[in-house]
């Protein structure tokens, strides 16, 4: 994982932490043990979706950065795709409180996207990457 994914990461994955305990606390106080593991249920998921997301992208990026968007977006179809089978074969379940589980997913989704953008947007990135040449840029081969 390269520096910048990393502080990406971390920057993104705290808040949600803590937004994820405050949910998970306020279920189980109003909610009870099956609050508790909706709400628990719900937090790791969206931390699971939005950092394999990362990952993947970054782990593309390093090798092959003309892929990344592609690899952003397939991340994106699979994550949809997994949700949609999971919200289905979860529909009927009484294992734990659907509500809570929905509310978490949604307040660590809003947070993490949130702080990533925050944590993105504060970075000093180099917008040209230089190529180490004549300062001549590269024209079609003759």
């Amino acid at each position: 994982m390269q520096l910048t994914d990393a502080r990406i990461l971390r920057g993104a994955a705290i808040p949600t932490a803590l937004v994820a305990v405050v949910a998970i606390a306020l279920s189980t106080v109003l909610l009870g043990v099956k609050g508790l593991i909706g709400s628990a249920f719900g937090a790791a998921l969206a931390a699971a979706f939005f950092g394999s997301s990362l990952y993947a992208v970054s782990r593309v990026g390093k090798k092959n950065p003309i892929m990344m968007m592609n690899v952003g977006m397939l991340t994106y179809l699979g994550k949809i795709l997994a949700l949609g089978v999971l919200l289905v074969l979860l529909q009927d379940t009484t294992a734990f409180d659907t509500k809570a589980f929905a509310w978490s997913v949604l307040a660590c989704a809003l947070v993490w996207t949130a702080a990533e953008v925050r944590v993105f947007t504060r970075m000093k990135l180099a917008y040209v990457e230089p190529d180490g040449g004549s300062g001549v840029p590269p024209g079609p081969s003759a």
